[in-house]
């Protein structure tokens, strides 16, 4: 499938990140899906297990559909999801419901080894706190190390905001907690959020960004001067792992051309 590539740049702390611009969504599907694979095959090789996060959004939802019968041993996957919106798990807004139905239903995978969010509990900082203790526990954490999950990915909204990392919230500012609950006043909403410190310990992170709304916040992120509490997505900065930005041409349409 033709398409072109943006040189990878080094970005400060030594994380490399990539910029591809694909034709389409279907495009953009198709590579999202390959560095899924790759990511898998390469954790359950290194330490027999891949841990992956999972998003929620338009654009990751047709990734999981494309999954659907890949050679991937599902008994070795770890599931866990970057962020909630505090609805049960039945709701037409919940990540989990998303990914259950158009993932997680229709492969093998042990039910133990989907670690789902319990964020309508009712107690926000709770539902968050039990998370952050689900990562210690699985990972034999302690203080405050972060879990390094082989796989992130990510989308972006047209606000520059990843996971319920939203412009101008408290959690943009955690160093320390794994998981916290974000009020959202845009939204008039809480979410349970990963925090930037379990992002940006990750292996890899992929940002999946299709669709021409997405083509002014995606230069302003990318090639803008540094403003993370308007632009959460520029957060994102692994700090010893690669970061890969899959686009399709209409979210790249305001991009600078590069060689």
């Amino acid at each position: 499938m033709p398409h072109s590539m943006k040189t990878p740049e080094t970005k400060a702390g030594g994380a490399r990140r990539t910029v591809r611009v694909l034709d389409d969504l279907d495009a953009v599907t198709a590579a999202g899906r390959e560095r899924f694979l790759a990511a898998a095959e390469r954790a359950i090789r290194d330490h027999g297990v891949f841990r992956v996060a999972l998003a929620g959004g338009s654009t990751p939802k047709k990734l999981y559909a494309a999954l659907v019968g890949a050679p991937i041993d599902w008994s070795k996957v770890l599931v866990f999801f970057g962020d909630e919106r505090c609805v049960p798990p039945t709701h037409a807004d919940s990540n989990y419901r998303m990914a259950r139905e158009a993932l997680l239903s229709k492969v093998v995978i042990p039910g133990s080894n989907v670690h789902r969010i319990y964020a309508e509990s009712g107690d926000v900082r709770a539902a968050a706190q039990e998370y952050e203790d689900e990562l210690e526990r699985v990972w034999g954490l302690i203080h405050h190390e972060m879990p390094r999950f082989d796989l992130v990915l990510l989308g972006m909204g047209p606000d520059g905001h990843t996971v319920s990392l939203f412009p101008g919230t408290q959690a943009l500012a955690e160093t320390k907690k794994r998981v916290v609950a974000n009020h959202v006043e845009k939204l008039g909403a809480w979410r349970i959020t990963f925090t930037p410190p379990v992002i940006n310990a990750a292996r890899e992170v992929v940002f999946l960004v299709a669709g021409a709304d997405k083509a002014g916040v995606l230069r302003e992120v990318l090639e803008g001067p540094r403003d993370p509490q308007r632009l959460p997505a520029q957060l994102v900065q692994p700090d010893d792992g690669e970061l890969v930005w899959i686009v399709d041409r209409a979210a790249a349409a305001e991009l600078a051309p590069r060689a």
